[in-house]
């Protein structure tokens, strides 16, 4: 079983909560961290943005990124939300395993 990190970036607090809430509630997720005081500067429809934004870490099973993506898509705000995975390459078993177990229970 594969394992990753998938980063999402929020305009918010609330829809970091509810994003956050709905992946672990669904099985799509075993835990999201949200980090708070993020400022990111992106480039957008031909503009330099400069935004406060939250940053979502969550750890999940690389077979459920595509259920996760469309999950995103269809309960965030951006018409273009930010979902990067990035594979675990080594990671505590105990802590792995429960990532399995509690996503598959």
């Amino acid at each position: 079983m594969g394992y990753i990190v998938v980063f999402i970036t929020t305009p918010d607090k609330e829809v970091s909560s509810k994003l956050a809430k709905g992946l672990v509630e669904n099985k799509l997720a075993a835990c999201v961290n949200i980090v708070d005081g993020l400022n990111s500067i992106y480039f957008w429809q031909g503009n330099i943005e400069n935004d406060s934004e939250q940053l979502l870490i969550v750890k999940t099973t690389e077979e459920l990124f595509e259920k996760l993506e469309k999950f995103v898509k269809a309960n965030h705000p951006y018409t273009v939300p930010e979902i990067i995975a990035i594979p675990i390459i080594k990671g505590s078993a105990d802590y792995l395993n429960w990532i399995t177990e509690t996503v598959n229970s």
